[in-house]
């Protein structure tokens, strides 16, 4: 399996953000990092293990990139206002760096995102925000509310950042049409630690459903922890499902 590290002064961090790639052909598939992980966990934990048919398959090439969620939504020290402002200079690292890199590198226009626990929540994030970027998504075990972060507190980086937030209120057919075409999965399970993912996973659910959204969501039983020995599962279920 061809595997590459990189790295690069961010412009929009303000410092080296660093990524690995798997794989030499298929779909691009970004992976963002669980609560607090980093660019490597993918591998540390398995799931370049889990879905290594489909890479060296060529039907797909892995981007696993950094996150800077510790000085954002998972902050304890920041105000809620440097939380949203970090969070969007990340989404601009991704949009504006890291695309036109994968972009050029795989000559595909539009990627799969994915990823699990807080990975989950920015795969979800971004391709509801970036359809023009991310046409697929696997979310597993996710919170896409950041109450978890903020509390009751509410300004624009709060609310254009929480899905489970601005996804009843958008109208917008420029987004909507997308997500119609696109390939939307969201699992969790209903075993250790999965209580709080199951009640956004079911209202992002109700939400879907009432804009005609196609989606596949998934609740396993209640012996699917919140865990990367399930996540090692669900992922190669889900590249199966999608065709990979």
């Amino acid at each position: 399996m061809n595997i590459e590290y990189h790295k690069w002064y961010s412009p929009n961090i303000g410092r080296d953000m660093e990524f690995k790639v798997y794989g030499h052909a298929g779909k691009p598939v970004v992976v963002f990092p669980s609560s607090g992980g980093s660019f490597y966990e993918y591998e540390d934990f398995g799931m370049i293990g889990a879905c290594r048919p489909f890479i060296e398959d060529g039907k797909i090439q892995v981007f696993t990139v950094a996150s800077v969620d510790k000085e954002a939504w998972l902050s304890k020290e920041h105000s809620f206002q440097h939380r949203g402002w970090m969070a969007n200079n990340y989404d601009r690292y991704i949009c504006n760096e890291v695309t036109p890199y994968i972009r050029e590198r795989t000559g595909y226009h539009k990627f799969m995102s994915t990823g699990c626990s807080m990975g989950a929540y920015h795969a979800l994030n971004f391709y509801l925000r970036h359809p023009d970027i991310f046409d697929q998504c696997v979310a597993l075990s996710g919170l896409y509310d950041l109450g978890f972060s903020v509390g009751d507190y509410m300004d624009d980086n709060v609310y254009y950042n929480s899905p489970v937030h601005y996804l009843p209120n958008l109208e917008d057919p420029w987004y909507l049409d997308q997500y119609r075409e696109g390939d939307l999965i969201i699992c969790a399970g209903q075993g250790a630690w999965e209580a709080e993912t199951l009640v956004d996973t079911y209202a992002i659910r109700d939400t879907i459903e009432k804009k005609g959204i196609p989606a596949r969501i998934e609740i396993w039983g209640d012996d699917v922890a919140h865990d990367w020995p399930w996540w090692k599962i669900q992922m190669p279920y889900f590249l199966n499902l999608l065709g990979y």
